[in-house]
């Protein structure tokens, strides 16, 4: 049985294990996590997700009611997600699945479209985060919208909008609910304010808790000299770059991980925890929030780069790769 959302082949001992067979086809289907002891862990959907549904659901229901709606995950995963629909205003919750403290759980996400004469547009008003600065990718003021948490909202309604009888549709998202949620995340730490973000590069959430954990380390321990990355961008290109070998996704435990791979281990992924990792300090002293903003000015390797050597001479069996989201390499250590 393999996970089609990382390519995990799980093994047999594991699918043995299993303690409630029934969820097996969710492992299977990719919408559930199966651990080493046989515990099934379901996972959530996104915030990018949720927006996605609720906009479908306002759009379709602009011709009739709607109770669900089928999504296309940018993980290429197909899902129907429950999602009410009324006279234009579509409505979905969001559900972390067995995540053990995601703090937009239960959030209700609510879109409000109206036909538009060749163009499909979308607006986020009330809960949604706005950056208080200008940052790379996005200016003072722009919400707190990933690229592809967007395009999967567009994409969600505009396949919807000729069923419902328009030409095109704008569309409005709020979250009630949403600048108290993002007191309890790193959002203000970021500078953004007013609400959460709106993300989701797989449209899945991981549920993070002891049971995976344990086993996405019994999985280090088994390999030889395992290549650790932290999300899917950094398995995507992991895989890529080091073909053949075992690439494990292993969040934000870095350090853990290193310690089962016995010091001997590629750590290789996007900068951000990774460099946090080496240095929890790196940003002091640079002006900046975020080691993306670092990234992004000239001179970064002036800062990064006595971190690297501090952290090879700390751990000479670990190789750093670091990568953008492009997938070019930015330096590490070799």
């Amino acid at each position: 049985m393999m996970d089609p959302v990382t390519g995990f082949e799980y093994p047999e001992a594991w699918v043995r294990a299993a303690q409630d067979p029934a969820l097996l086809p969710l492992v299977e289907r990719g919408f559930a996590l199966l651990t080493a002891d046989g515990t099934v862990l379901r996972r959530g959907f996104t915030t990018g997700t949720t927006a996605a549904a609720a906009c479908k659901a306002a759009v379709l229901s602009l011709s009739g009611e709607v109770d669900r709606v089928s999504l296309t995950l940018p993980c290429f995963l197909r899902v129907e997600l429950p999602a009410r629909g009324k006279c234009g205003e579509g409505r979905c919750t969001k559900d972390a699945g067995d995540h053990p403290s995601d703090a937009t759980d239960g959030l209700e996400f609510i879109a409000v479209a109206e036909p538009a004469e060749n163009d499909l547009s979308l607006a986020f008003g009330e809960g949604v985060g706005r950056w208080a600065r200008d940052v790379p990718g996005h200016e003072e003021g722009d919400p707190a919208v990933s690229e592809t948490a967007l395009s999967s909202s567009l994409r969600a309604a505009f396949e919807v909008v000729e069923e419902a009888g328009c030409y095109g549709a704008r569309v409005l998202l709020r979250v009630p609910g949403g600048e108290a949620a993002a007191a309890r995340t790193l959002n203000p730490r970021l500078g953004i304010h007013g609400g959460i973000s709106v993300l989701g590069s797989t449209g899945l959430v991981e549920p993070w808790d002891e049971h995976l954990v344990t086993s996405v380390l019994e999985r280090v321990r088994a390999s030889d000299c395992p290549v650790l990355t932290t999300g899917r961008i950094g398995l995507k290109y992991s895989k890529l770059l080091f073909p053949g070998r075992e690439v494990i996704l292993v969040g934000g435990k870095i350090r853990q991980a290193l310690e089962a791979a016995g010091g001997e281990a590629v750590l290789c992924g996007l900068p951000g925890l990774i460099l946090r990792e080496i240095n929890p300090r790196i940003l002091e002293g640079t002006g900046c929030r975020t080691v993306e903003e670092l990234l992004a000015r000239d001179g970064w390797r002036d800062a990064v780069e006595p971190s690297l050597a501090d952290f090879h001479g700390r751990m000479p069996g670990v190789r750093v790769v670091l990568f953008d989201r492009t997938g070019r390499v930015l330096g590490g250590i070799p």
